[in-house]
């Protein structure tokens, strides 16, 4: 260790009481973390690229400083859907800094990277307060039946009004308008549902029958359009 001549003419005053870092709540008890290796829990990130193009949703569960499981969703660029697929390989097994510290393709994930390391080094994750944290493989949860990310995408002008094109229950087929044309309900598809149903033997006319749905007053409207035709 080199100190500067002001330094070493300095006469040495004892440090007094160290109680330690503050503690986390991570999985049901409180830790003083001082290395990588004592921050375990299950969070979310979420990063964007530099022209905020396109974003990133990141979910980890740590264990004892190692990604035991990585979910990354992302949105609007085509480019960093690719990225998702070379760092959900890259991630898995690695400490938490050597994550936050390798190059995950894509800017977007880098920042959710970043944003997701400052909740679990904090201890604000999902995972706080649950004794044992949550069982590897809980990500999958947040996505529902056939195992799709939860889209919405809506579509407005000035002239012509609002859109409805995908909500979390599905692709939109249908809205519903009233007498007054203000929108009242919508009809659509659980794209994750009939998928599994295809996959699994079923007629691919008949899966789409069959996971057809409708929200709201569809049945009492006035008139009905196509929301990426009319």
């Amino acid at each position: 260790m080199n100190y500067t001549h002001e330094v070493e003419n300095m006469c040495v005053v004892n440090k007094g009481c160290d109680h330690g870092p503050a503690p986390i709540p991570e999985e049901g008890r409180w830790v003083k973390s001082k290395e990588i290796s004592d921050i375990s829990g299950f969070s979310h990130g979420i990063g964007w690229c530099a022209p905020q193009q396109g974003c990133c949703k990141l979910s980890l569960n740590v264990k004892n400083g190692i990604i035991e499981e990585a979910l990354v969703e992302t949105l609007g660029c085509s480019g960093m859907t690719h990225s998702a697929a070379m760092a959900a390989e890259i991630l898995q097994g690695k400490t938490l800094l050597e994550a936050l510290n390798t190059d995950l393709v894509c800017d977007a994930i880098n920042v959710a990277m970043r944003e997701i390391f400052k909740q679990l080094a904090y201890g604000r994750t999902q995972s706080a307060f649950s004794e044992d944290g949550l069982s590897v493989g809980s990500s999958l949860e947040d996505l529902g039946k056939g195992l799709r990310s939860q889209v919405g995408t809506m579509f407005g002008t000035k002239a012509k009004g609002v859109r409805y094109l995908e909500m979390s229950e599905g692709y939109v087929l249908n809205i519903a308008l009233d007498a007054n044309k203000e929108v009242i309900g919508y009809k659509f598809v659980h794209l994750g549902k009939m998928m599994e149903a295809i996959r699994n033997g079923v007629d691919p006319k008949v899966a789409y029958e069959k996971n057809i749905g409708t929200y709201g007053r569809y049945d009492s409207a006035d008139s009905y359009i196509d929301p990426r035709k009319d």
